[in-house]
């Protein structure tokens, strides 16, 4: 078990320059150096006072941050190979710095999260049950020309499973719908320029049965919807198909309606 206690101190300079910026909700890009560097410094003098041991790493920022302030007050003017003028900015390279300690600080917080995640994952070794079953280990007293056999039938039937379903997701892709269905036998009244037709005559393929079951829950469909006219003589027998058209449909529609 691991404990972590968190005193009022940073782990470097740059974590102690970057909590101020942060505090005082300074943009990084536009660091106020003044401000910052009277912070700094204030936290330095209160360690000092404290009995704080510091690294000479804050030492050394502290007087960077006081010569960026010096120059702050004196900018020098730079002149780019096309004679357009600028303003030297002297924060650019503490305000890169910064910005690569907290991209490898929040990396770094990051893996610290994926540590204890871990530490809190147990897993369970693998174990082999015939250790526990007191089984013995059974063994196929096969010669190499069974085998041989065997293992052929398997691979044949692998393949005969893998051709089925790849016919069945093919058929699955191409199956039409009820609505498709009904335009469809709409449209053979029409080519064939009569009014009553066979069932049969409707199915595009007889051996596929949901085509069979699709054409007659359409032929039920355009019944109800008093579109066509069914008629069996016999039971089992052939389904006579009769297009009543919009006009015979709706005078139907008018004697059901009396």
């Amino acid at each position: 078990m691991r404990y972590k206690v968190k005193l009022d101190a940073f782990e470097g300079p740059f974590d102690l320059l970057v909590y101020l910026i942060e505090n005082a909700r300074m943009n990084i890009y536009d660091i106020q150096v003044a401000e910052i560097t009277a912070g700094y410094m204030s936290y330095i003098e209160k360690a000092k006072s404290f009995d704080i041991a510091l690294t000479s790493e804050f030492l050394v920022l502290a007087a960077t941050l006081i010569e960026i302030k010096s120059k702050m007050l004196l900018p020098r003017i730079i002149v780019d190979d096309d004679g357009n003028t600028e303003l030297e900015d002297p924060r650019s390279e503490l305000v890169s710095r910064l910005l690569e300690y907290k991209r490898f600080k929040n990396a770094a917080e990051a893996l610290e999260k994926c540590e204890e995640l871990a530490l809190r994952s147990h897993e369970k070794p693998k174990e082999d049950p015939a250790l526990y079953t007191n089984e013995p280990d059974v063994y196929l007293d096969l010669d190499i020309k069974k085998f041989i056999k065997a293992f052929k039938q398997f691979l044949m039937k692998k393949q005969k499973l893998e051709k089925i379903k790849k016919d069945y997701d093919l058929s699955s892709e191409t199956r039409c719908t009820t609505e498709e269905k009904i335009d469809f036998i709409k449209n053979i009244f029409k080519v064939k320029n009569k009014r009553t037709v066979n069932f049969k005559e409707l199915l595009q393929e007889e051996n596929d049965k949901y085509e069979l079951v699709l054409t007659f829950s359409s032929v039920l469909e355009m019944a109800r919807l008093r579109s066509i006219k069914l008629t069996q003589r016999v039971p089992f027998g052939d389904i006579k198909i009769t297009d009543w058209g919009e006009k015979d449909g709706e005078q139907e529609n008018d004697k059901v309606g009396l």
